[in-house]
């Protein structure tokens, strides 16, 4: 048992959800919000635990070390529904809510609740948001639904007022830094880490334990910068070649999101702000070449194309058009 659910952060969220569970006072539906990687699932699995333990060292808490939560942390409890679109960036469909609305009318197996959790929700189609509200408005009361989400306006708002409403905030940078030098990362490593994942613990944990996502950053940069020295005929080239595989288009434009609004905050004056601090000259050289407007048009543009490339649109024409207004660096 730790003091705050093996959470870093978040203590507010964790105290609440503790004391639903030891008042018996729970909702039978939460939403939890927070950028990606910020401990929304993980939060949401610690509550499971909390819910389902069977022999919780203090009440609203959880041993670890049950079946129930052991079931839990690997997400393979009878009673735990996991619910998500295959991928990242992919589709909730209404045929997963459909088998939902079923498996919901059923007894839990082995655990006091049934404990459903919808993951990226704000990744639903029409249909399957608006097939959710029904089972919200009618769950039974053995059943706790947890959704998770960026934000509540990505959400119908018949679904946000069902939920319990707990937004996640990123924790300060120094905090993170101190807490991934406890987690093996040398002083240099956990200074980086902590700012590029700009207070997101679940994000920069991902990136101390596994490289290759650090790996494919440094090689999207590197094509970055290659492509604001670049030719149009060049361009073109890159834009079709991209548009080859939108998983991998749509990380390009996570990556290009980040430096835009990297020079956007220099422009601006918010240096202390700036996530990618190992591309510091880069953030600077294009400050000095462009005002607040245009960065922000780039900003957007790149904000517009993680959307644009839900919805099927022409995937190189897409590309060409966020290129071609890209500047020419000097």
């Amino acid at each position: 048992m730790t003091d705050n659910w093996d959470l870093i952060g978040h203590n507010w969220a964790v105290d609440m959800l503790r004391q639903h569970v030891a008042n018996n006072t729970q909702r039978h539906a939460y939403l939890i919000t927070g950028s990606r990687g910020i401990g929304r699932r993980t939060l949401a699995l610690a509550f499971a635990r909390a819910l389902t333990c069977v022999q919780p060292p203090a009440p609203g808490e959880f041993c670890g070390s049950c079946r129930e939560c052991r079931q839990i942390t690997a997400m393979q409890h009878p009673d735990l529904n996991v619910i998500q679109a295959e991928k990242e960036g992919g589709m909730l469909k209404v045929e997963q809510i459909r088998e939902l609305r079923k498996s919901i009318l059923l007894a839990p197996y082995q655990a006091k609740y049934k404990v459903i959790l919808l993951l990226r929700f704000q990744e639903a189609n029409p249909s399957a948001a608006n097939a959710l509200l029904k089972t919200l408005e009618e769950a039974p009361s053995k059943v706790i639904l947890i959704l998770t989400a960026d934000n509540t306006e990505q959400l119908l708002p018949t679904i946000v007022s069902r939920c319990e409403v707990l937004r996640l905030h990123p924790i300060s940078t120094p905090k993170l830094e101190t807490y991934l030098h406890e987690m093996g990362a040398n002083k240099k490593k956990a200074q980086f880490l902590s700012h590029l994942s700009a207070g997101r613990a679940g994000y920069a944990l991902s990136l101390l334990e596994d490289e290759s996502e650090l790996e494919l950053r440094q090689e999207k940069i590197h094509e970055f910068k290659t492509l604001l020295t670049d030719t149009r005929v060049k361009k073109f080239a890159y834009a079709e070649k991209l548009a080859k595989d939108k998983e991998d288009f749509r990380r390009t434009l996570l990556i290009w999101l980040s430096l835009w609004r990297d020079v956007m905050l220099n422009v601006a004056g918010d240096k202390e702000s700036i996530v990618n601090i190992d591309q510091y000259e880069l953030i600077e050289r294009l400050a000095d070449q462009l005002n607040l407007r245009e960065v922000k048009k780039l900003l957007e543009a790149s904000e517009k194309g993680i959307w644009q490339l839900k919805r099927n649109v022409n995937a190189r024409l897409l590309a060409e058009v966020i290129l071609l207004d890209w500047p020419r660096l000097s």
